[in-house]
């Protein structure tokens, strides 16, 4: 699939010369090994493969020839002979090809044919929209020399000349039918999920046969949950209440004590109303009241405890009623000796019951019932299943609170409702066998009608209780699902924004995360006029790199390059590194660059240490650099040292890459750049001389090197960075930059850094005395900071 990818790749790029006139080509090379793939560093990220391998494969590329696809003999031992291939003699172009022993070859011609189904499935489209059949068949058209390299992917394949302008635009119409047909289907299949979801299912395998959550957390996550405004069903309680007031003073009979009973509750009903409802109407009342009603809200054996005193409270003092101002006040006056005979008509067995009732009378003093007779009009006729009627009210008032779970109100409901019946029917028999006898002697006693329907409205009423709390939790499991998936939603969302944020520049992931309205294919580019590129690698890293199993296979030695990378990522936290941006990691070598900055705005005769003050920058940062891996190779036992190259001037940046964007620099400037860092020496940081130029304002030491041949540039002056003076102003061409006869003889100029430096990390020198000079104004300034370079450039030396 490599090969095919690469022969893909070649015949892409001759297609864009054909369309753009360009004569951009491309070399392919492939090899075959092992790899360690993985991510380095702590900014920047991005996913790479490192290994000996890796670079054979680079030099394949290097070592091949334009428009061909070079392979190895490892490679080509894994083809079973699907491609036919002809010796390419890489390894006489490549030092490093021949050191490991490896033949290679230009692959000739496809043997066996490979295309994807989504190939297959477009030249079949392009087929039958060119050669229809009359039948109705399609037309094979591609040629056997297509079949065997038509290896491009589906754009390619959509882009080739054999498919007209208008064709194109009928399979641009099919697919977006076909997109349009699939979000219908998408829309209706959730549609039908949204439809068909049974919440008592997905309840049942969460709870027992209470309704109480299986997981104790979520049970009592359930408990301490309250809606919006779930204190105002306890307005029902109070409104029962009232109209208890109200009724007894229209139809029963009224007297202080009564009203006493009756009117007494309001006070604690209203007081724990008042207090559960502030909370709900914050800003009606004061902020002390919505303080208080929060905080009792919040506490949920609080909460429910006031619940069930307002439920037995208005359940009681109807019972009161019924026992004390109806039993007892109106027993005597209405079934007395002489209208008891009115009910002579009744059969024995109500008579005997009549006779032998327990009443009020003989529970009280003789006193306190002699009062109640006095306070009683003679002339009142009452009717006794107005209060078990009025019990239905207070079933339903207590039904609905929302602060009891269904178990407390069922256990109330029934209490109450007994009581209720046992009041009806062995107290106050004597009055339901009077209203009997008003209503004609239904075939039902009144009192055991009266009974049975509190008992019905409280059984039904425990099973809407049950019912409500099922479709509470029910809604509360889904609410808590959805804030879990929208907390795990807005987790990925963050940890998604932290990985654009560190795969790509923040201006540029700005673009990218807070741009709503771009497209999903628009292109990002920018240029920039004024910036500065450094290269800094480690050139005796290659030479630690070991495959050996005592380094696990290499694994150890990437673990200790993950950590000098990762220290040199940290530098950028730092405050005055703040507009240094890490471009990329290659291998071992670490690229950054200054300027690339939109916010900030210079005038057009703004002086060159306001315009290039970044570019001074981005020296101070390498320096740290060699800092800090001094720092590691002092904790590690290790030499290795810096090679960098530092060159300012034009650059492009912009996002490549479509499934894996990856944010680069191009240009000139990058070039010359990447060259001052391989044509430079190890330990020391190689400039132009327009960057020398740019940089002495700024107080630098700089040594002349002298010319330098740099690919596809010629000979470049070049000068190494010596240090920084203390005092910006002094003349660095006079005074920091020495060029006198021994320093330029002691300076190679030459194109090609010689092996040992590379290898070692070493300084090549002429003689010791003439090293890197150590600026004396610098150390007196710095005294700790000098004794640290004399320790870097000593420990070089050994």
């Amino acid at each position: 699939m490599c090969v095919h990818m690469g022969l893909s790749m070649v015949k892409a790029i001759k297609y864009v010369q054909q369309k753009a006139n360009s004569p951009v080509d491309m070399r392919v090379g492939i090899h075959t090994g092992a790899v360690l793939a993985g991510i380095l560093g702590q900014r920047q990220w991005q996913f790479d493969v490192y290994s000996k391998d890796v670079e054979l494969a680079n030099k394949m590329e290097s070592s091949g020839k334009a428009g061909r696809v070079h392979i190895s003999d490892k490679t080509l031992a894994f083809l079973n002979g699907e491609f036919e291939v002809e010796a390419a003699f890489g390894e006489k172009r490549e030092e490093l090809l021949r050191i490991a022993g490896l033949k290679t070859y230009f692959i000739t011609k496809v043997v066996k044919a490979f295309a994807s189904p989504c190939a297959k499935k477009i030249n079949e489209t392009q087929s039958e929209i060119a050669h229809p059949n009359p039948n109705g068949s399609t037309t094979d058209i591609v040629s056997d020399e297509d079949d065997n390299d038509a290896t491009l992917d589906d754009e390619g394949l959509l882009a080739q000349n054999s498919v007209s302008n208008g064709h194109q635009k009928v399979i641009a119409v099919t697919a977006d039918e076909e997109e349009q047909v699939k979000l219908e289907n998408f829309k209706q299949r959730l549609k039908d999920e949204l439809v068909t979801r049974d919440g008592h299912e997905n309840l049942t395998k969460d709870t027992n046969i209470f309704l109480r959550f299986k997981n104790p957390q979520l049970e009592q996550l359930y408990a301490v949950y309250r809606e919006p405004y779930s204190s105002l069903p306890l307005l029902a309680a109070l409104l029962v209440q009232c109209i208890d007031v109200l009724y007894s003073y229209i139809v029963l009979p009224r007297s202080t004590l009564h009203f006493i009973n009756i009117a007494a509750p309001l006070v604690p009903i209203a007081m724990l109303v008042v207090i559960s409802l502030a909370e709900s109407f914050s800003g009606m009342l004061p902020k002390f009241f919505v303080d208080v009603s929060k905080r009792f809200n919040d506490i949920t054996f609080v909460r429910e405890l006031a619940a069930i005193i307002i439920a037995l409270t208005i359940g009681f003092s109807n019972v009161i009623d019924m026992f004390f101002f109806v039993t007892f006040v109106r027993t005597e006056h209405i079934v007395s000796e002489s209208e008891f005979n009115v009910t002579a008509s009744l059969d024995s067995d109500i008579n005997l019951e009549v006779e032998g009732m327990v009443t009020a009378e003989h529970l009280l003093p003789a006193s306190f019932v002699e009062q109640m007779r006095e306070a009683v009009p003679p002339e009142r006729v009452l009717y006794p299943s107005y209060l078990s009627n009025f019990g239905v009210l207070i079933l339903i008032a207590i039904a609905v609170i929302a602060q009891l779970t269904h178990l407390t109100k069922i256990l109330l409901l029934l209490s109450i409702a007994a009581l209720h019946c046992y009041f009806n029917i062995f107290i106050m028999q004597d009055l339901y066998a009077l209203e009997d006898d008003l209503e004609h002697q239904p075939i039902i006693s009144t009192r055991y009608t009266a009974s049975g329907l509190l008992l019905v409205a409280a059984l039904a009423l425990s099973t809407l209780a049950r019912h409500m709390d099922h479709e509470d939790r029910v809604i509360f499991k889904w609410k808590t699902e959805v804030a879990e998936q929208k907390e795990t939603a807005n987790d990925m969302r963050q940890r998604n924004e932290a990985l654009v944020y560190n795969v790509l520049p923040v201006h540029v992931a700005e673009h990218f995360m807070k741009n709503t309205k771009r497209s999903h294919d628009d292109l990002y580019s920018q240029s920039y006029a004024e910036v500065g590129v450094l290269f800094a690698s480690m050139p005796n890293f290659s030479d630690f790199y070991s495959e050996e199993t005592v380094n696990n296979q290499g694994l150890e030695c990437l673990r200790f390059l993950n950590e000098v990378i990762s220290d040199f990522d940290a530098l950028l936290e730092l405050p005055q590194f703040q507009d240094i941006i890490k471009i990329k990691t290659i291998g071992s070598t670490y690229m950054a660059a200054s300027g690339i900055n939109l916010q900030r705005t210079l005038r057009n005769d703004a002086p060159i240490t306001e315009r290039w003050s970044h570019l001074a920058i981005l020296v101070e940062f390498a320096m740290e650099l060699k800092h800090a891996l001094q720092s590691i190779n002092e904790q590690s036992f290790n030499h290795f040292v810096l090679k960098m190259g530092i060159n300012h001037g034009p650059i492009t940046a912009g996002v490549i890459g479509a499934r894996k964007p990856h944010y680069d620099i191009w240009g000139n400037t990058v070039n010359v750049a990447s060259r001052m860092e391989s044509t430079g020496k190890a330990g020391a940081i190689q400039v132009t001389e327009e960057t020398c130029n740019i940089l002495q304002p700024f107080g630098y030491k700089f040594l002349q090197r002298g010319l330098v041949a740099v690919k596809g540039k010629g000979q470049l002056m070049t000068f190494y960075l010596q240090g920084k003076s203390q005092s910006s102003a002094e003349p660095v061409l006079s005074g920091a930059v020495e060029l006198n006869g021994q320093d330029s003889s002691a300076l190679e100029s030459t194109s090609e850094l010689e092996t040992s430096d590379i290898k070692m990390p070493l300084l090549k020198m002429n003689a010791p005395e003439q090293s890197l000079e150590i600026d004396q104004d610098q150390s007196l300034k710095n005294d700790s900071a000098g004794q640290e370079r004399v320790g870097e450039f000593q420990s070089l030396l050994e």
